[in-house]
């Protein structure tokens, strides 16, 4: 189990990097203001510090157990601001599945009878028992909300990995998508995450506040993609 993610650790490494070229491409070196949604233990925000001159980073993390871990990894960061919440379509309260592999922990439900979940489950959590998951109550806040209660201008950037809340993200920033440059989210293909929506609703939801598909890479040995959609319009 730590030699097969040992291995999509640097399978993940190497996609990052395509990731962080394409967007240097874009922005350049100079970031003004980052969004990190599902920020995880701050590995993302971590490697865009490196990388470039980024005036805020703000990393939204609903996992408390995760969140004290993101705490600690960033505290030398005077730029990363983290919040404890989930951020979807409204302001409420959800339950939040913590799987075991902490990384694919979700607000959607899972399907547990899925050979992609069994799969993973094998692969991720071999002789551990049968607890797969358990449910924690979180906030869930809408990007729309605050952005504009911290006055929060010139997003250059906004990333979503949610494990499958990613358009219910984007919709929750609907008024303020016009103000972002880049949009970079993961989507999952596989059968695993219950959700009810697919990729070209995301695609025509950005379509129409203007953004164009920018670029696209597959996550080796799973069925999930990334993407880059840059704003047109600005």
């Amino acid at each position: 189990m730590k030699y097969i993610r040992l291995l999509l650790s640097i399978f993940d490494y190497f996609t990052q990097k395509k990731i962080l070229s394409n967007i240097q491409k874009i922005l350049n070196n100079n970031i003004d203001t980052v969004l990190d949604v599902g920020a995880h233990e701050g590995e993302f925000a971590l490697s865009l510090n490196k990388s470039f001159n980024i005036k805020k980073i703000i990393s939204f993390e609903p996992n408390k157990k995760i969140f004290s871990k993101l705490k600690n990894n960033t505290k030398r960061n005077s730029n990363i601001e983290i919040v404890n919440s989930g951020v979807g379509e409204k302001k409420e309260r959800k339950n939040l599945n913590v799987n075991v592999e902490s990384s694919s922990s979700s607000i959607n439900e899972l399907r547990i009878d899925s050979n992609y979940y069994k799969k993973k489950f094998f692969l991720t959590n071999l002789f551990k028992g049968n607890v797969i998951e358990e449910k924690v109550s979180i906030n869930v806040i809408k990007l729309d909300d605050y952005i504009n209660e911290n006055k929060i201008e010139n997003i250059d950037l906004l990333k979503i990995d949610t494990e499958g809340f990613e358009f219910n993200v984007l919709k929750g920033a609907h008024k303020n998508l016009e103000y972002i440059k880049i949009i970079y989210f993961e989507h999952h293909f596989d059968n695993m995450i219950i959700k009810n929506y697919n990729l070209s609703d995301i695609h025509n939801y950005l379509f129409e506040h203007g953004f164009k598909k920018y670029f696209k890479i597959k996550m080796k040995f799973r069925k999930s993609f990334e993407y880059i959609y840059i704003n047109e319009t600005l």
